[in-house]
């Protein structure tokens, strides 16, 4: 078996001027929110990702649900949470997403759940909501630069214990995972729970969040990575040659 490298993808310049940029990410913020017609004090849980049963749209929004009935069980005093899915596409209306939009319905949610259009900016709903939710199922995200885009956004995230997720979260201390799959649902459901109730811990995660993207996940690193793989492989390749010609 040839051997395998691992290179982490890193976030553009451009990405990060407007992640630590807290005037236009205001801008954003209030651009977003009043489009949404959600108020500065709603926290916002989102998805980011094409709409697809692989993602974990269905799960996120049974989750979702299940957490607005803990809310509402335990006498919670909160501000109002919505769950915003980024990456919908009615014009193809398959059937998956005709499935959530009917759970909404069926369960009487939609002030709560927004479903935006898919789109490749991202950075206005990242400076809008407050907790990002990668829910992808089964391997999971090979990666996920959502997730490290997120991050730099000083987000935490809620993901699946599965792929790139558990190399780039540490649970607990910048985001909260949990299984994939239908076991999954009740955990995440605590999880929104938890963060919607603790804004210092929302807080603090997201700060350990973008400490660990300045530290391993910019361009630099990655390009550093390349540039040390190849090094190694072509000082491989040449002491197999030199080897090969002293046998």
């Amino acid at each position: 078996m040839p051997e395998t490298y691992v290179v982490h993808l890193g976030n553009s310049k451009e990405l990060m001027e407007i992640a630590e940029n807290n005037v236009a990410k205001r801008v954003l913020c209030e651009h977003v929110r009043e489009s949404l017609g959600v108020r500065n004090e709603d926290i916002l849980f989102a998805i980011i990702n094409s709409v697809s049963r692989g993602k974990g749209q269905d799960l996120f929004l049974r989750s979702f649900y299940q957490s607005l009935q803990l809310i509402k069980e335990r006498k919670l005093q909160v501000p109002s949470i919505h769950a915003v899915i980024v990456g919908s596409d009615m014009n193809a209306q398959t059937k998956f997403e005709t499935e959530l939009r009917n759970f909404v319905v069926e369960n009487k949610i939609q002030d709560q759940v927004h479903f935006i259009n898919k789109t490749l900016t991202v950075a206005p709903y990242l400076a809008s909501i407050d907790v990002l939710v990668q829910n992808s199922q089964a391997r999971g995200e090979c990666f996920g630069r959502i997730t490290i885009e997120a991050m730099a956004f000083q987000l935490p995230v809620l993901g699946t214990a599965a792929g790139g997720t558990t190399e780039i979260v540490v649970n607990g201390s910048t985001g909260l995972l949990h299984h994939v799959g239908k076991e999954g649902v009740t955990p995440l459901a605590n999880n929104i729970v938890k963060l919607a109730t603790n804004v210092e811990r929302r807080l603090t995660m997201g700060k350990r969040g973008y400490q660990r993207v300045k530290e391993r996940f910019l361009e630099h690193h990655m390009s550093q990575r390349i540039a040390s793989v190849l090094k190694e492989v072509l000082k491989k390749k040449a002491d197999a040659e030199k080897n090969h010609s002293f046998s």
